[in-house]
């Protein structure tokens, strides 16, 4: 029987994707300045706290990673819109390779002045990948955050112990195993960038590189 499922919506790319966003999201709150680059709640808090102290510069110091993500999702949209019947390539994948070169420019940047430039990068590259790939085995995930997967796991982990639905368990346990791997990126992430600074951001591009060559060579995956 023909194989239709696509890799994007893998549990395998779900948990690579997710190690990457727990990685940025350690590495831009402890190397560039505090910020949560990936979910832009943290930062709206922030933002409103400033804003409630007349603290200009500092609000306007977390406006731009939100703007970022904003920008994120339009271009992420343009280049479903733009490539998404081209049979040469799959979208996902130019998403995947504009969020490699995002990155890699990144760790180029040095600490202190470039600071708010990176988290605008990484947070514009978290949109891409949180607007991209937001379907793991046909239900709706996160791999950039994590309160909407630990909702969607215990709301689950619910129907399952009421109803004994064998489906209910598994997709539970894929939930809270894409929040465990990025809890795991998370602390490779701090360690690493305490240890190698700006630099540290390069690593997680091996995850990204990982997630673009599983779908080059996964014959199956289609456009939608």
């Amino acid at each position: 029987m023909k194989q239709t499922k696509q890799m994007s919506e893998t549990h395998l790319l779900g948990i690579l994707l997710a190690v990457v966003g727990g990685f940025l999201d350690a590495y831009t709150y402890i190397c560039r300045g505090h910020v949560f680059a990936n979910a832009q709640t943290g930062n709206i808090v922030l933002l409103g706290v400033h804003l409630t102290n007349q603290n200009w510069g500092k609000a306007f110091y977390y406006v731009l990673p939100i703007l970022a993500f904003v920008l994120g999702i339009f271009v992420c949209e343009m280049i479903q819109s733009l490539f998404k019947w081209k049979e040469s390539i799959h979208w996902r994948q130019l998403v995947v390779l504009v969020e490699l070169f995002c990155l890699i420019l990144a760790g180029f940047l040095p600490l202190g002045k470039t600071d708010t430039l990176v988290n605008v990068m990484v947070s514009f590259v978290c949109a891409l990948q949180v607007e991209a790939f937001r379907k793991m085995n046909g239900n709706s995930y996160a791999t950039t955050m994590c309160t909407g997967n630990l909702r969607s796991a215990t709301e689950n982990l619910y129907r399952y112990l009421k109803n004994r639905d064998a489906q209910c368990l598994k997709n539970s346990l894929q939930y809270y195993n894409v929040i465990v791997f990025f809890i795991i990126g998370a602390a490779v992430g701090s360690y690493l960038t305490l240890h190698m600074g700006a630099n540290a951001v390069w690593v997680s591009c091996i995850g990204l590189l990982a997630v673009f060559l599983a779908m080059f060579h996964h014959k199956q995956e289609k456009t939608i």
